[in-house]
Protein backbone atom coordinates (compact mmCIF):
# COMPACT_ATOMS: atom_id res chain seq x y z
CA UNK A 1 0.00 0.00 0.00
CA UNK A 2 1.71 3.15 -0.99
CA UNK A 3 2.44 6.30 1.67
CA UNK A 4 -0.21 8.53 2.54
CA UNK A 5 0.55 12.07 0.43
CA UNK A 6 2.28 14.69 2.71
CA UNK A 7 0.70 17.86 1.76
CA UNK A 8 2.43 21.38 0.84
CA UNK A 9 1.85 24.31 2.64
CA UNK A 10 -0.28 24.97 -0.29
CA UNK A 11 -1.94 22.11 -0.71
CA UNK A 12 -3.01 22.56 3.05
CA UNK A 13 -4.67 26.14 2.37
CA UNK A 14 -6.34 24.87 -0.41
CA UNK A 15 -7.65 21.69 1.69
CA UNK A 16 -8.82 24.31 4.62
CA UNK A 17 -10.43 26.18 1.93
CA UNK A 18 -12.36 23.69 0.57
CA UNK A 19 -13.89 22.07 3.61
CA UNK A 20 -14.89 25.90 4.97
CA UNK A 21 -17.34 25.85 1.61
CA UNK A 22 -19.01 22.59 3.24
CA UNK A 23 -21.53 21.33 5.44
CA UNK A 24 -19.86 20.92 9.42
CA UNK A 25 -17.17 23.35 8.10
CA UNK A 26 -15.94 23.87 11.69
CA UNK A 27 -16.23 20.14 12.78
CA UNK A 28 -14.49 19.03 10.02
CA UNK A 29 -11.58 21.89 9.71
CA UNK A 30 -10.69 21.14 13.75
CA UNK A 31 -10.32 17.09 12.61
CA UNK A 32 -8.02 18.32 10.00
CA UNK A 33 -6.11 20.46 12.15
CA UNK A 34 -5.65 17.69 14.92
CA UNK A 35 -4.29 15.67 12.39
CA UNK A 36 -1.57 18.28 10.88
CA UNK A 37 -0.89 20.30 13.81
CA UNK A 38 -0.38 17.19 16.56
CA UNK A 39 -0.05 13.86 14.68
CA UNK A 40 -2.94 12.24 16.23
CA UNK A 41 -4.23 8.75 14.44
CA UNK A 42 -7.56 8.84 13.03
CA UNK A 43 -8.47 6.69 15.83
CA UNK A 44 -7.08 8.57 18.44
CA UNK A 45 -9.15 11.49 16.79
CA UNK A 46 -12.21 9.81 17.08
CA UNK A 47 -11.82 8.64 20.26
CA UNK A 48 -11.76 11.56 22.11
CA UNK A 49 -14.03 13.03 24.48
CA UNK A 50 -14.56 16.51 25.55
CA UNK A 51 -13.03 16.08 28.96
CA UNK A 52 -10.23 14.71 26.93
CA UNK A 53 -9.24 17.56 25.60
CA UNK A 54 -10.98 20.53 28.03
CA UNK A 55 -10.42 21.05 31.56
CA UNK A 56 -12.63 21.69 34.34
CA UNK A 57 -12.50 25.71 33.84
CA UNK A 58 -13.90 25.18 29.99
CA UNK A 59 -10.03 25.62 28.84
CA UNK A 60 -8.21 23.74 26.03
CA UNK A 61 -5.68 22.23 27.44
CA UNK A 62 -1.52 22.24 26.79
CA UNK A 63 -1.41 18.37 26.72
CA UNK A 64 -3.93 15.47 26.48
CA UNK A 65 -3.69 12.13 28.37
CA UNK A 66 -4.82 9.23 25.69
CA UNK A 67 -5.41 6.45 27.75
CA UNK A 68 -4.46 2.48 26.46
CA UNK A 69 -7.49 1.82 25.14
CA UNK A 70 -7.57 5.00 23.14
CA UNK A 71 -4.24 4.36 21.13
CA UNK A 72 -2.76 2.16 18.63
CA UNK A 73 -1.04 -0.86 20.24
CA UNK A 74 -2.97 -0.16 23.55
CA UNK A 75 0.13 2.42 24.95
CA UNK A 76 -1.16 5.63 26.96
CA UNK A 77 0.88 8.17 25.61
CA UNK A 78 0.52 12.27 26.04
CA UNK A 79 -0.21 14.80 23.02
CA UNK A 80 0.97 18.07 22.72
CA UNK A 81 -1.10 20.80 21.33
CA UNK A 82 0.44 23.95 19.65
CA UNK A 83 -1.05 27.10 21.01
CA UNK A 84 -2.41 27.72 17.04
CA UNK A 85 -4.26 25.05 17.67
CA UNK A 86 -5.05 25.26 21.28
CA UNK A 87 -6.62 28.72 19.86
CA UNK A 88 -8.87 27.30 16.92
CA UNK A 89 -9.72 24.27 19.21
CA UNK A 90 -11.21 26.83 21.99
CA UNK A 91 -13.11 28.82 19.47
CA UNK A 92 -14.96 25.32 18.56
CA UNK A 93 -14.99 24.51 22.02
CA UNK A 94 -16.64 27.47 23.07
CA UNK A 95 -19.34 27.41 20.16
CA UNK A 96 -20.20 24.11 21.24
CA UNK A 97 -21.06 24.95 24.57
CA UNK A 98 -21.34 20.96 25.29
CA UNK A 99 -22.46 20.65 29.54
CA UNK A 100 -21.93 17.04 29.76
CA UNK A 101 -18.17 16.16 29.99
CA UNK A 102 -18.11 12.47 28.77
CA UNK A 103 -19.55 13.47 25.49
CA UNK A 104 -17.35 13.14 22.58
CA UNK A 105 -15.22 15.65 20.71
CA UNK A 106 -16.67 14.92 17.74
CA UNK A 107 -19.98 13.80 16.70
CA UNK A 108 -21.14 12.64 13.09
CA UNK A 109 -24.01 14.85 11.19
CA UNK A 110 -26.43 12.16 12.89
CA UNK A 111 -25.52 12.95 16.52
CA UNK A 112 -23.57 9.92 17.07
CA UNK A 113 -19.41 9.46 17.91
CA UNK A 114 -17.12 8.77 14.69
CA UNK A 115 -16.15 4.78 15.04
CA UNK A 116 -12.14 4.93 14.08
CA UNK A 117 -13.64 3.41 10.85
CA UNK A 118 -16.18 6.05 10.20
CA UNK A 119 -13.65 8.81 10.65
CA UNK A 120 -11.19 7.42 8.81
CA UNK A 121 -13.97 7.22 5.77
CA UNK A 122 -14.67 10.73 6.36
CA UNK A 123 -11.43 11.85 6.13
CA UNK A 124 -10.77 10.01 2.68
CA UNK A 125 -13.83 11.74 1.46
CA UNK A 126 -13.07 14.95 2.32
CA UNK A 127 -9.49 14.55 1.03
CA UNK A 128 -11.17 12.78 -2.43
CA UNK A 129 -13.88 15.85 -2.71
CA UNK A 130 -11.43 18.32 -2.04
CA UNK A 131 -9.25 16.65 -5.07
CA UNK A 132 -6.48 14.63 -3.19
CA UNK A 133 -5.98 11.37 -3.67
CA UNK A 134 -4.67 10.61 -0.37
CA UNK A 135 -5.37 8.68 2.99
CA UNK A 136 -6.14 9.46 6.64
CA UNK A 137 -3.02 9.02 7.79
CA UNK A 138 -2.50 12.25 5.57
CA UNK A 139 -2.17 14.47 8.45
CA UNK A 140 0.07 12.01 10.60
CA UNK A 141 2.32 11.86 8.00
CA UNK A 142 2.17 16.12 6.95
CA UNK A 143 3.21 16.64 10.60
CA UNK A 144 5.98 14.41 10.98
CA UNK A 145 7.77 15.58 8.23
CA UNK A 146 6.79 19.39 8.28
CA UNK A 147 8.62 18.93 12.21
CA UNK A 148 11.75 16.75 10.50
CA UNK A 149 12.22 19.63 7.73
CA UNK A 150 12.86 21.98 10.64
CA UNK A 151 15.58 19.70 12.29
CA UNK A 152 13.42 18.31 15.18
CA UNK A 153 15.39 14.90 15.62
CA UNK A 154 14.12 11.41 14.98
CA UNK A 155 13.81 10.43 18.96
CA UNK A 156 11.35 13.34 19.41
CA UNK A 157 9.52 12.92 16.39
CA UNK A 158 9.42 9.28 17.73
CA UNK A 159 8.12 10.33 21.04
CA UNK A 160 5.71 12.83 19.45
CA UNK A 161 3.94 10.55 17.48
CA UNK A 162 3.68 7.55 19.79
CA UNK A 163 6.43 5.04 18.36
CA UNK A 164 8.43 2.66 20.14
CA UNK A 165 10.78 2.45 17.12
CA UNK A 166 12.69 5.37 15.25
CA UNK A 167 12.41 3.20 12.49
CA UNK A 168 8.87 3.66 12.22
CA UNK A 169 8.82 7.48 12.38
CA UNK A 170 11.83 7.35 9.68
CA UNK A 171 8.95 5.79 7.18
CA UNK A 172 6.67 8.75 7.47
CA UNK A 173 9.13 11.44 6.72
CA UNK A 174 9.30 12.68 3.19
CA UNK A 175 12.30 13.98 1.83
CA UNK A 176 11.59 16.91 -0.32
CA UNK A 177 13.69 19.44 -2.77
CA UNK A 178 13.17 22.01 -0.02
CA UNK A 179 14.60 19.73 2.70
CA UNK A 180 17.89 18.85 0.04
CA UNK A 181 18.67 22.53 -0.58
CA UNK A 182 18.62 23.26 3.06
CA UNK A 183 20.77 20.48 3.41
CA UNK A 184 23.33 21.59 1.36
CA UNK A 185 23.43 25.13 2.27
CA UNK A 186 24.37 23.96 5.67
CA UNK A 187 28.27 22.68 4.34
Amino acid sequence: MAQAKTFTKEEFEELLDFVSKRSYAMRNRMMILISFWSGMRVGEIASLRIEDVVDTSGKVRREIRLDASQTKGNHARTVFFPDKLRAELQIYVDVRAVKDRKQPFFMTAGGKSFSANVMTQHFFWLYRKAGFETGSHSGRRSFITNLASKGIGVRVLASLAGHKSISVTQKYIDVNDDMKRNAIEMI
